[in-house]
């Protein structure tokens, strides 16, 4: 597989967030990256349940830990009475 440069970027969040606020953003798009993980190993599945879904397994799992792991991040957050900075960009190349 060859790669070029970065032919996009998205700026999918920038700015300056309360901990719920952040757990909100934080969440809401773990959720959306599991649900899709979810979705494409039940369509892999549909029609041939010896599918080989072994990324998709993985990738679900550490999006679960990493869900978990930010829980702590944002409660401690919380506690102190602090904010989060986010900065989220994607970077989109086209690849052979």
């Amino acid at each position: 597989m060859t790669t070029t440069d970065v032919t996009h970027k998205v700026q999918l969040v920038d700015g300056k967030f309360t901990a719920m606020e952040a757990s909100d953003v934080i969440n809401s798009l773990l959720d959306e990256k599991i649900n899709f993980h979810k979705i494409h190993r039940l369509s892999m599945c549909e029609g041939n349940v010896d599918s080989d879904t072994t990324f998709d397994d993985s990738r679900l799992a550490q999006l679960i830990r990493e869900k978990e792991n930010f829980k702590a991040v944002y409660q401690e957050a919380k506690r102190e009475g602090k904010q989060f900075r986010i900065n989220g960009i994607l970077e989109v190349e086209i690849i052979d």
